[in-house]
C-alpha cells in the first residue's frame, strides 16, 4: 500500500498542463500520476478544488544569522527560514555562502548546521573572493557546490561591510577558467561599481529632500551599469568556455544584453528575481525597498514581464535576506540592502501573473523544471513518476492579506505588507512529508532537509 495520495486537484504536468489526477507518493517519491478519483494509499488527502504544482525551486537566497547574512550559524536559522519558504510554496532552496575565509575546514560543519533545522533540501552556493577559495573551486564542485559567484561590483573596499576584499576582472577572468576545468558555473553579481561609484556622487550632491527616494537608489546604480557588468561576465564565459547564471536580472536593459550575448554564443541564464516583477521605484515601500541591484522604474517592471512572455527568462527567484527590520533604519543611505521574500513567494507571482494575463504555462517552469535543469537538482522540478514527492498545493481562488504578524521570516516584515494575493499555499510537502500543512508548519519537519549535491548538465 502505498503512503499517501492527494486525491481530486488538477495537477501541473510538465507536458500536459493542467489535468484532474491523483498524486501518488510513497517512499518519499511520486510512484503514480493516477486518474482522478482512483488513487490508493494508506493516506488520503482531498485536494479538491486546489491545484497540485511542483514545489518551488528558489536558487538564490542568503541564509544567515541576525544581521549576519553570510551562512546560518545555528539550526533555528534555517528553521525559520525554510519555513518561510514552505509558506511560499518552495521547496528546496539554494543559499549563498560568503566568507573571506576559506570554505575546506567549514564545509561539513556548514551542512551539518543548515540539516539540524531545514524542513526542505538545500544545495550551496559559495561566494569566491580570495586565491585560496579559487584554489578550493575544485574540492567545491566535487562535493556537489559547481555554481560560484563573483561580486563583480566589489572594488576596492566596497566589500569592507561584507568582510570581503575586492577583485577585479583578471580574477573573474581565472575563476571562469576554474569552474570550466571542474564542471561549475559562475552566478555573478553584475555591476560596475566604479562608475556606480561617479553617479552615486552626483546624486549624493543632490538637494537631500530628493535623494532619500527608491529612484535616487536606482539612479546611483541605474541599468546600464549592470548590462555592461552582465554582459562583459557572459562574454568572458564564452571565451573560457564557461556557463553563466546571470542572477537577479533587474532590468529591461540588462535582459537585453544577455539575449545578445546568448544570440552570439554565450552559454548565459537569465535569472530574475520576485520583487523586479512585483514592485519598482513608484512602490511607497521607501528604505524598506533598498536592494541591489535597485528596484528601476515601471517600464523595466514590464520589460521583465514581456521577458518570460517571450520565453528569455529562465528562472526566478527571490534573493531572500533575513535581516531584521532594524536593518532598514535611517533611511536609503544607511539602510542596508535586501529583504526577505519567501513567504509570499508563489502567490505573489502567480498574483501578478493573473493581473498581467500571463498564463502558468509561462511562469511554473521557470520556478520548478528550469531551475532544477540549470542548477542539477536530480530528482526535483517536476511531477512525474520517480521524482521526489516535492509538491506545493495552492487555492488559486484564495484571497489574503500579507501581514507582517504572520510571516514564518524572523525577519519579521515583508515588502508587501498589506498588498492582496489571490493565491494562498494550502499545503508543501518535502519528499512526501507535510512542512506546511492546511497553512500550518508541522513540528515533525524540522531537521527532515538535506543537502543536496548537484551535478550540472545532468537534469533533463
Amino acid at each position: 500500500m502505498n503512503d499517501t495520495v492527494l486525491r481530486g486537484g488538477t495537477v501541473w504536468l510538465d507536458e500536459r498542463g493542467m489535468v484532474n489526477a491523483d498524486v501518488v507518493i510513497a517512499d518519499g517519491r511520486i510512484t503514480e500520476i493516477a486518474t482522478s478519483g482512483t488513487g490508493q494509499a494508506a493516506n488520503i488527502v482531498d485536494v479538491t478544488g486546489l491545484t497540485v504544482l511542483p514545489g518551488a525551486i528558489d536558487a538564490h537566497i542568503h541564509l544567515g544569522h541576525g544581521t549576519d547574512i553570510s551562512r546560518p550559524r545555528v539550526p533555528v536559522d534555517a528553521i525559520t527560514e525554510t519555513g518561510a519558504a514552505a509558506r511560499g510554496g518552495v521547496t528546496s532552496l539554494i543559499p549563498y555562502i560568503l566568507s573571506a575565509e576559506p570554505y575546506t575546514d567549514v564545509f561539513e560543519e556548514i551542512i551539518s548546521v543548515t540539516e539540524s533545522g531545514a524542513r526542505i533540501d538545500f544545495g550551496f552556493h559559495f561566494v569566491i573572493a580570495t586565491e585560496a577559495q579559487l584554489a578550493e573551486v575544485a574540492m567545491l564542485c566535487q562535493k556537489g557546490s559547481p555554481t560560484a559567484k563573483l561580486f563583480m561590483n566589489i572594488r576596492g573596499d566596497e566589500g569592507k561591510r561584507l568582510g570581503l576584499p575586492g577583485t577585479n576582472d583578471g580574477f573573474l577572468f581565472r575563476l571562469l577558467e576554474r569552474l570550466a576545468k571542474n564542471g561549475g558555473m559562475l552566478c555573478p553579481h553584475p555591476e560596475n561599481i566604479e562608475v556606480a561609484w561617479v553617479l552615486r556622487d552626483r546624486v549624493m550632491a543632490q538637494p537631500e529632500a530628493d535623494r532619500d527616494t527608491l529612484a535616487a537608489w536606482n539612479a546611483t546604480r541605474p541599468p546600464f551599469v549592470e548590462a555592461e557588468a552582465l554582459s562583459r561576465a557572459a562574454y568572458f564565459g564564452r571565451v573560457t568556455g564557461t556557463p553563466v547564471h546571470g542572477v537577479h536580472t533587474s532590468s529591461g536593459e540588462a535582459l537585453a544584453a544577455a539575449v545578445q550575448q546568448r544570440a552570439a554564443g554565450s552559454d548565459v541564464s537569465i535569472e530574475t528575481c520576485i520583487q523586479y516583477l512585483t514592485q519598482d521605484t513608484d512602490s511607497d515601500i521607501g528604505a524598506m525597498g533598498k536592494v541591489n541591484p535597485p528596484l528601476r522604474a515601471p517600464t523595466d517592471r514590464d520589460a521583465l514581464w514581456a521577458g518570460i512572455d517571450a520565453g528569455q527568462i529562465d528562472t526566478i527567484a527571490t534573493d531572500h535576506i533575513h535581516r531584521p527590520r532594524s536593518s532598514k533604519d535611517g533611511g536609503i543611505w544607511a539602510a542596508q540592502p535586501g529583504f526577505p521574500g519567501l513567504d509570499t513567494f508563489l502567490p505573489a507571482l502567480l498574483t501578478e501573473a493573473r493581473k498581467r494575463d500571463i498564463g502558468l504555462e509561462k511562469v511554473l517552469p521557470l520556478v520548478s523544471h528550469n531551475p532544477a535543469r540549470r542548477m542539477g537538482f536530480a530528482n526535483k522540478g517536476h511531477l512525474a513518476a520517480g521524482m521526489d514527492a516535492d509538491i506545493a498545493v495552492l487555492d488559486l481562488n484564495a484571497s489574503f492579506t500579507v501581514d507582517n504578524a504572520d510571516l514564518a521570516t524572523d525577519a519579521g516584515y515583508s515588502t508587501l505588507h498589506g498588498q492582496t494575493m489571490t493565491a494562498k499555499t494550502v499545503h508543501t510537502m518535502s519528499r512526501g512529508n507535510f512542512v506546511l500543512r492546511d497553512g500550518a508548519l508541522t513540528d515533525t519537519s524540522i531537521g527532515q532537509g538535506r543537502y543536496v549535491a548537484r551535478t550540472l548538465g545532468q537534469v533533463e
